[in-house]
Order: structure tokens, then C-alpha cells, then sequence
């Protein structure tokens, strides 16, 4: 009696996981043995896939801890890795389970660039190999009874889960087996099992009859809602159908048996009549409708026995009026069992073979947690360059140091030899030189990297416009003008910056062009650094002023400050602090990041105090200049002024800015040429990433226009043939009515059977027509038949139209096909005999219909009666 309802497996197209992940993880971490330790665990994870999906899997539970370890892998890395069709592109391609192919091969699938679905098909195998593994249980112990009660609690949360978040996963219409109509059905066939293994045990156990019967009722009432879902629907195999009517009855059937032994015990023999009475009705509906599934024999053989031994006593003994079946008390209900909530780990052996790996979330803050730390820093020490910058720029321009330092007036001040010889050490103007001729190669190298990146997109783009506009509606996946925007906004944002750069590249230019004769000045020899200096009336009397004791002691403190500047611009870029443990900590804790709000608190705390130091110092830089301008008011008014002395002091400024613009020139160069540098590499994984999303839509256009074309080679060249009037209208000439929806107790189905016309009787043999049709080979059937009578209601059709013999299909008449032409019959003609004028039949005027598809089986030769229209059976 028991015939439990398993389902099957899915298929799925085999996927290398581990070069995709290894490349991401490459391009995201550092090298060393964290990244190779990532990589191992890439390619354990792709082995397992193979274990769980590559092959077919036996009906144990070790085969279902495999699912069930991937399952959980699958979980563990989804906030690990951003799968997704513009950056980690995987395709995973999944059968329908339920889909059975067509006559050419092929089934329904589906492919998608998601891990949400991979999860999901995996997800139903799980629940699949559960309700397998379960039905195979031997329910004559208690083992069996407790291992399948588990599983299919397990499938039934497992396909309720599916029901639940297939939309959110896939964000498109998943394939039939795992939409929500099917899942839901799923679960619920399999907690009706659930349910029907307890009342199996509570029979095994001999519970109270009462308890029985509540939770056979409850079975009963699983069923029926379960074969309420699928009534009107054909994706689920033919004989999960009837199997759920036919249980719903049975399951009703123990109910009321068991409830009218509690009644007998009770001493209401009446009602213990009518519950059995309704019993048997029900278990009769089964063994007359759904014997082919389900064998109720020994059920049908105890209600019966009880029945008639419970009918014999009330008639001899009691005398007990049985209640109708309206006025029975209704049965209650006690449910012991649940759908298994899918909460992950649902191994117990699981171990995350990425545990040393940060979620995706986490690594998101950290980025943006590094792009504001990034930010502050750059900020404070542009504050501090700035500063410099001025301080240098006010000194040259009051000639500083050089002014109080030029005794003589015919040396070269020590400021200058100390700059000159600075510079020269650097490479002098040969340096800014060579750098300044690499920069267009580095941003030619830059442009071109970016502009083949964004070729191969609009190629493939162009591709998949022409593919969309040939194929219109068919052409089924997302277009790649949207899907490429993440990728065209990045491509953009290179653009624009490449833009600055050039910008940035012509202003350095600028400056260097109206700098570079000083600059190449103070590259020169002393003695000829010397010769290019102007010569003035030396100021040996102010050397010793108190004015310039004041200058030298102000023009120390200001490169003091400079010095404690590069030491904190050092000590700002050393600062290294991993945000990793707070936003994993906030993560557990909350379940999300709040970044902005961690990010801003921490940086305060780090940098809090160095903010203070900057403010300081550009707070004392902006006092010292300011009394170094008052002191040098009282040195130029003392010293003694010529135009020579002029002269000398323009060319010694020109020379300290010289040397300023210079440092200034090959840090901005220097890091220049950092950035393109850097810039290569961004723009190389760029470029990998767009090269790796044109191969995967490469990949998914073939598969789709493979599967375009058997789809189209499988659709009919001609329309279809509507069906003559006979097979469909019944045999009073009228449509059959539209039977009403099947309920699943006591009858599962409403409505009758059309039934064929009545088969016309066998033509009488008689003498006269034998010796009148002596041309006829041997073996024929005679000349005519008593015509069948008409159905009720029909009118007789007149004879002079209609042939008393029963009648063939008619020839079929296509366009540009010579039809038939009617002639008369000659004298003899049998319209039995196969040959004569080359037709197997004749031609009916009555059924007559130009367009109907050729009989399916033809009249064979010699045989004696006409064969009868198909009907199929409903």
C-alpha cells in the first residue's frame, strides 16, 4: 500500500570553478602563502563540485553529505567573491529535472552567471536525494521509520526554502522544476510523506485509535492540498497525480476506520457502521481508479471484514440507526511533523575551505575604510607642501638666506653652492630632461591598453545588437549595453583621468620651459656659477648688525619647521593600521557594516593627534615669516643700496627659486611617472576583466544560438491541421462539456468518458453476392453491410448521399495535390477490396473535410471489417 513519491535529480553542465577564483584572487591579494593557500582552497572547491555534480550519486547518505558540504561551500563563499556577469563571470547551466527532451534531443535548461542559482539547483538535488534515500527506507522498523520521517522533513524544507527565494536569486523566470508553484508542491507532497511515515508508526506501535486516526486525517488533509496544486498542472511526471489522489483517499479511508473502532469501543455502532461504510466507498474509488499505482487489497479486505462483521452484529444485537455521512462528527487533526528550516551549515563535516578569507562587505570597507585614510593623508601633507612651498617662495623673494650670507659681494653665497650642488647630485637638468621624454611613452602605453579594453566591448556589444535584431524576441539574455555600463562608467572614469594627467603633464611642461635656463645656470661650475653672478660693493659692515643676527635666528627656526614637516610627512605615510578585525567584529555583531560611522571614529584616533602636529606648525611657519618680512624691512634699510647690488640680488633670487622649482619639477615628474606606472597596472586588470566577460558572453552566445537553432529545427514547416469534425464532437454531435475540476475524495474525476460510435456489425455473406462478385480475390469482404444506426438525436442522412457501408477517413486534398474526383461506381465495386483505382477507400461525401492529416493507420488488405476512428483515451 505504501508508494512514497521521490523526485529526481537535476543535471548540471560541467563548470571549472578554480581558474575564474584563482584569477580573482590573484588580482584582489597580495602575493605569498595567502594567496596560494586561496588558491589551493579554489581548486578543493572545484573538485567537490565534480564529487557532487559530476557524476551519478547513489541513494546513501554519504552521497547526500556530499550535496550538503557544497551546498554550505557555496554559502560560505557567496559574500567572499562578487559572482556576477561583469565580474567573477561563471555560467552555470542546469536541465529541468522534470523535462524529458523532445523527439530531437535536448531538454529545457537554463544559464545563468549567478551563484544564487547554482545554490538553488543544488539546493533542490539535496532535497531530491532526501526524498530518495527515503523512500527506499524499510518501513517494518523503527531505523527505517525515523530515517525517513527525517529526510522528508529535510526535502520539504529544503524545496520550501527554494519557494521562497528562487525570484530574489535568479532575478528571471527560473525553469519550471524550481519556480515557486513546483517547489511549494514539492514541499508539500514531501511533508504529507512526513506526515503518513508518523501515522505508520503510530499503527507499528499500536497507539490509541484516536491518535491514529488525527494524524491520518491530518495525511489525508497534506494530500489533498498537495493534489489541489498540482490538478491543473502537467510539470510534474504523470504519476505523482493520481498517486496523491489516491493517497488522500486512503489516508481518509484509516482515518474513519480507525475512528469507528473508537466508536465500536464507545458503543456507538451506528456511526461505527457509517465511518466504515464511507471507508469502503473511498478505498473502492481506489482499487477501481488507481490500482495501476497504488494496491489496496489488504485495506479493502479489513474494512470490508470489519463492515460486515459490524452490519451483522447491529442487525442481530443492537439495532442502531447509521448516520448519514453528513452527520458524522469530523475526524480533528494532529500534525507531527515540520518542514526542516534550511539554516547553513547543513553539514555537520563542513569546513570552510576560505575561512582565512574576509567577506566581500568587509573588504568593500577596507577599500573605502584605505580611500578615506588616503584622503586625510594627502590632504595634510599637501597642507604642509604648501606651506614649504610658500616659505621657500617669500624667501626667495626677499633673497634668503643668500642676502645676509653674500660678504664679499663678489662670491657665490653658500645657499647657492649648497642648492647647486643639491641639484647637480640630482642629475641636474638632464634628469627633468629624461623624464619629461618618458612621460608621453608612459601615456601612449596607458591609452592604448584602455582604448583595445573598450574595443573588445563595443565588438562584442555590436555582435549581440546584430544577434538581438536578427533573432528579436528569441534572443533571451541581458543586452550587453547594459550589462557593460558598470565596466563603460569605469573606462570613462580612466579617461578623465588620463584627461588630468595630460593637463597636469603640459603645466609641468610650462614651468619647466620658463625655469629651465636657471635651473641649467645652477647646474654649472662654481667658478662659472661665479663668473654668471653679477658682482656688487661688499656689506661687511652689516654682517655683524643686530639685524642680521635676528634674520640668521628666524631663518633657522623656519628650517627647523621644515625639517619636523618631512618628518611628519614620513611618520603619516608609516602609519598602518588593518580595519579588517573591527569591521569583521561589527559585521558579527550587527550583521552589516556601518563604514562611514567606523571609519570616521578611527581615523579621528589615529590621526587625531598628527592633524594637531600639521596645525601647529603651519600656525608657527605663518609667525616666523611674518617677523622674518619685518626684520628684513630693517636690513634693506641699512644696507646700502646700488644698481649693482640690484642686479646681484635678482639673479641670487632667480637662482633659489631655480632651485626650489627644480625639486619641486622632478617630484612632480617622479611621481608622474609613478602614476602612469601604476596606472598600466589598474588599466591591465581592466583590461583582463573586460577580455574575461567578452569570452564568457562569447561562451553563452554560441551555447545560444546552438540552442536557437535545434529549437528552430524542431519547429513545423506547415501549420498545424485542425482535427476533423468527428474526432471532435461526440457522438450526438455536440462538443463534450468541459468537465468540472476533479476533487480529490470520494471520485477524483467529474464527467464521463467520450465513447466511440457504435461499430457497425459484420457484413452478411450470401450466395448471390458471392457468385455476382467472382472478380473479387479471394478473401474479401462482400459488397455491402447494414449501415449502423443513428445516434439519438442525429437525423438519418439521406441515401443518395451516404453509402450504406461504413466509411474510411476521407482521401486528403492539399493545395497544389490533385484531389480525389467522384465517379460513378461500376457494377461489382467492393469498397472492401484494397487496390481497385488505387485508393484504399472511397470517398465519403458525409465526412468529407479537404485539409485533414492522413489516416494514422491504413486499411490493411483482406481484412474483413472497417477499422473504427482512434479515440483516445481521456
Amino acid at each position: 500500500m505504501t508508494n512514497f513519491i521521490s523526485v529526481q535529480l537535476k543535471k548540471a553542465a560541467e563548470v571549472d570553478l578554480a581558474k575564474p577564483l584563482c584569477k580573482f584572487i590573484q588580482q584582489s591579494y597580495p602575493g605569498g602563502d595567502a594567496q596560494a593557500e586561496h588558491c589551493r582552497a579554489a581548486e578543493e572547491l572545484s573538485k567537490l563540485r565534480k564529487s557532487a555534480l559530476g557524476r551519478p550519486l547513489d541513494k546513501h547518505e554519504s552521497a547526500l553529505e556530499t550535496l550538503l558540504r557544497y551546498y554550505d561551500q557555496l554559502c560560505s563563499i557567496e559574500p567572499k567573491f562578487p559572482f556576477s556577469e561583469n565580474q567573477v563571470c561563471v555560467t552555470f547551466t542546469w536541465k529541468d529535472a522534470f523535462d524529458k527532451g523532445s523527439l530531437f534531443g535536448g531538454s529545457a535548461k537554463l544559464a545563468l552567471a549567478s551563484l544564487g542559482y547554482e545554490k538553488t539547483c543544488v539546493l533542490f538535488n539535496c532535497g531530491a536525494l532526501a526524498s530518495q534515500i527515503a523512500a527506499e527506507q524499510n518501513l517494518d522498523n523503527d531505523e527505517g521509520l525515523k530515517t525517513a520521517a527525517k529526510h522528508y522533513q529535510f526535502a520539504s524544507g529544503a524545496f520550501q526554502h527554494i519557494k521562497d527565494t528562487v525570484l530574489s536569486a535568479l532575478n528571471r523566470e527560473p525553469t519550471v522544476d524550481i519556480s515557486p508553484d513546483t517547489a511549494g508542491t514539492l514541499s508539500l507532497i514531501m511533508l504529507a510523506q512526513a506526515q503518513e511515515v508518523f501515522f505508520l508508526k503510530a499503527t507499528r506501535d499500536k497507539m490509541k485509535d484516536g491518535i491514529i486516526a488525527k494524524l491520518a486525517n491530518q495525511a489525508a488533509d497534506y494530500y489533498g492540498d498537495a493534489y489541489k496544486q498540482c490538478q491543473y498542472k502537467d510539470t510534474l511526471p504523470k504519476e505523482v497525480f493520481p498517486v496523491l489522489a489516491a493517497k488522500h483517499c486512503i489516508m481518509q479511508a484509516n482515518a474513519e476506520y480507525h475512528q469507528s473502532i473508537l466508536a465500536k469501543q464507545q458503543k456507538k455502532f451506528g456511526e461505527e457502521i457509517g465511518r466504515l461504510q464511507h471507508a469502503a466507498d473511498l478505498v473502492k474509488t481506489v482499487a477501481s481508479r488507481y490500482d495501476e499505482y497504488i494496491n489496496v487489497k489488504d485495506l479493502v479486505d479489513k474494512i470490508n471484514r470489519a463492515l460486515t462483521a459490524a452490519k451483522k452484529d447491529n442487525d442481530f444485537i443492537y439495532h442502531d440507526r447509521v448516520p448519514d455521512l453528513k452527520d458524522l462528527e469530523s475526524i480533528g487533526k494532529a500534525s507531527l511533523v515540520k518542514s526542516t528550516p534550511v539554516v547553513v551549515p547543513l553539514s555537520q563535516k563542513f569546513t570552510d575551505l576560505f575561512e582565512k578569507m574576509v567577506p566581500l562587505q568587509v573588504q568593500q570597507s577596507v577599500s573605502v575604510y584605505n580611500q578615506r585614510k588616503a584622503d586625510l593623508v594627502n590632504r595634510l601633507i599637501a597642507q604642509m607642501r604648501e606651506a614649504t612651498n610658500l616659505a621657500n617662495g617669500v624667501l626667495a623673494s626677499l633673497n634668503l638666506p643668500a642676502a645676509i650670507e653674500d660678504v664679499s659681494g663678489d662670491t657665490v653665497p653658500q645657499s647657492i653652492l649648497t642648492k647647486s650642488k643639491s641639484v647637480i647630485e640630482q642629475g641636474g637638468i638632464q634628469t627633468v630632461d629624461q623624464l619629461i621624454k618618458d612621460l608621453p611613452e608612459l601615456l601612449q602605453r596607458n591609452k592604448e591598453i584602455l582604448d583595445e579594453s573598450l574595443r573588445l566591448l563595443d565588438e562584442e556589444e555590436a555582435t549581440d545588437n546584430d544577434l538581438r535584431t536578427k533573432f528579436k524576441e528569441r534572443w533571451q539574455r541581458t543586452p550587453s549595453n547594459e550589462l557593460y555600463k558598470p565596466l563603460r562608467a569605469e573606462g570613462a572614469n580612466y579617461h578623465n583621468i588620463l584627461n588630468k594627467a595630460v593637463q597636469a603633464d603640459g603645466q609641468v611642461r610650462e614651468r619647466y620651459q620658463s625655469h629651465r635656463d636657471t635651473i641649467a645656470l645652477l647646474c654649472k661650475p662654481e667658478s662659472e656659477l661665479n663668473a654668471a653672478i653679477p658682482s656688487a660693493n661688499p656689506a661687511k659692515t652689516l654682517q655683524g648688525s643686530e639685524v642680521v643676527t635676528v634674520l640668521r635666528t628666524l631663518l633657522t627656526s623656519l628650517d627647523e619647521v621644515k625639517k619636523e614637516r618631512e618628518q611628519l610627512e614620513n611618520d603619516l605615510k608609516s602609519v598602518n593600521f588593518d580595519m579588517t578585525s573591527k569591521f569583521l567584529t561589527a559585521l558579527a555583531q550587527d550583521g552589516a557594516i556601518n563604514e562611514e560611522a567606523i571609519s570616521v571614529t578611527e581615523l579621528d584616533r589615529i590621526y587625531g593627534s598628527y592633524t594637531q602636529k600639521v596645525q601647529e606648525s603651519l600656525k608657527k611657519q605663518e609667525e616666523l615669516l611674518k617677523n622674518i618680512q619685518n626684520a628684513h624691512q630693517d636690513f634693506s634699510k641699512m644696507k646700502q643700496s646700488n644698481n649693482e647690488s640690484n642686479l646681484r640680488e635678482e639673479v641670487l633670487k632667480n637662482l633659489a627659486v631655480a632651485n626650489d622649482n627644480f625639486v619641486e619639477l622632478v617630484a612632480n615628474l617622479k611621481e608622474g611617472t609613478k602614476f602612469y606606472n601604476e596606472l598600466t597596472e589598474i588599466l591591465l586588470k581592466f583590461q583582463n576583466k573586460c577580455s574575461d566577460i567578452v569570452f564568457a558572453r562569447k561562451t553563452e552566445r554560441d551555447e545560444l544560438l546552438k540552442d536557437l537553432q535545434q529549437s528552430i529545427a524542431r519547429e513545423p514547416s506547415a501549420p498545424s491541421i485542425p482535427l476533423p469534425t468527428y474526432q471532435t464532437t461526440s457522438a450526438g454531435g455536440s462538443k463534450p462539456a468541459a468537465s468540472s475540476a476533479p476533487t480529490p475524495a470520494p471520485r477524483t474525476m467529474v464527467g464521463t468518458k467520450p465513447q466511440p460510435p457504435a461499430r457497425p456489425p459484420p457484413p452478411v455473406i450470401s450466395a448471390a453476392s458471392s457468385s455476382s462478385s467472382t472478380s473479387a480475390p479471394s478473401g474479401t469482404a462482400p459488397a455491402a453491410a447494414p449501415a449502423a444506426a443513428p445516434a439519438p438525436g442525429a437525423s438519418a442522412p439521406a441515401a443518395s448521399t451516404a453509402p450504406s457501408q461504413a466509411q474510411g477517413p476521407p482521401y486528403p486534398t492539399y493545395p497544389a495535390y490533385p484531389g480525389y474526383c467522384q465517379m460513378p461506381m461500376p457494377m461489382g465495386y467492393n469498397p472492401y477490396l484494397y487496390g481497385q483505382y488505387n485508393l484504399p477507400y472511397a470517398p465519403s461525401p458525409v465526412y468529407q473535410n479537404p485539409g485533414q492529416a492522413p489516416y494514422p493507420t491504413p486499411q490493411q488488405p483482406g481484412y474483413l471489417f472497417p477499422q473504427q476512428p482512434y479515440y483516445p483515451q481521456q
